[in-house]
């Protein structure tokens, strides 16, 4: 009787909140809690990076006589053709990687998710009108329509986000419509139009809540294929500028050295994929746990 009632007490203390059974989900998936560990530990490293490398000394800073020196203890992942040491360049290209992917979602959250709230919930010509637009975006490839907007602005990187972050808005627009389509006839809903709420209102403080699940998994998904994207705009010259080592910038620059000093394209294609593998796996984490069908 009395090991009843202490797990009884046991079960009352567990958490039983959306977001803890969603947790507790999560951290029976493997692959996602290392996907998370990985995340975690890239983003404290591009954190804390300027409290330890100085940045015209350490990482942009050039060093001649050690030039193209092979991987070793000295220099972990070698020096590239100016002698700057390739292991300390590549922890501080996190920071423009993992700023560029996370920024240009967060673009594309502000924008996309107002716009396809608006379209699910209003529908009519206001669907229309914004769906429209959303397949003539969606007609041309994101990459090609993110080169196409860095070569009118010019590179940069302010620049490269704001390119990426629009040419991922059409996705969030198409998963927002679909999950709001899926929720506005329920009935808190025409309970909020019978007190006298604003559509506005009714989107922002009730629907979208309702709708969180789809967009959080599509927002780490396409932060993995931003960081992807900013690499191969900075690999064609479109994107972060030379000397800052941006991941996709030292691809570019080591391709030259390809068959002699393979190391300085290896490191750096590396971290891109471990980045964008972590970010991948925690997604499909994600989606997991937040499936309500899943309840194992």
């Amino acid at each position: 009787m009395m090991q009843q009632t202490i797990s009884q007490e046991k079960r009352s203390k567990k958490p039983n909140t959306q977001w803890a059974l969603v947790w507790r989900k999560l951290r029976r998936n493997k692959g996602a809690m290392v996907g998370l560990a990985v995340v975690s530990i890239v983003t404290f490293i591009a954190l804390t990076a300027p409290l330890f490398l100085d940045y015209y000394g350490d990482v942009i800073g050039m060093n001649i006589p050690n030039r193209l020196q092979s991987p070793s203890l000295a220099y972990p992942f070698g020096t590239d053709e100016l002698g700057r040491n390739m292991f300390i360049r590549i922890l501080w290209g996190s920071r423009y990687s993992l700023l560029i992917g996370f920024s240009s979602v967060g673009v594309a959250l502000i924008i996309g998710v107002s716009l396809g709230a608006f379209a699910g919930f209003y529908g009519g010509n206001t669907e229309d009108l914004i769906m429209r637009a959303t397949d003539i975006f969606d007609a041309v490839p994101g990459l090609l329509l993110g080169a196409v907007i860095m070569a009118s602005l010019g590179a940069g990187l302010n620049n490269l986000i704001l390119a990426l972050g629009l040419a991922s808005i059409p996705q969030f627009v198409r998963i927002t419509r679909a999950a709001v389509l899926t929720v506005r006839d329920q009935e808190y809903v025409e309970a909020s139009w019978v007190i006298g709420l604003r559509a506005p209102e009714i989107v922002f403080r009730h629907v979208l809540p309702n709708c969180l699940s789809p967009i959080i998994v599509l927002s780490t998904l396409q932060v993995a294929q931003n960081i992807i994207a900013a690499a191969a705009m900075s690999f064609l010259g479109l994107g972060v500028p030379a000397p800052n080592p941006e991941w996709g910038a030292l691809l570019s620059a080591g391709r030259g050295f390809m068959r002699t000093h393979g190391y300085l394209t290896l490191f750096p294609g590396l971290a891109i994929m471990v980045v964008v593998l972590a970010l991948n796996l925690l997604g499909d984490g994600l989606r997991d746990a937040l499936d309500p069908k899943n309840n194992r």
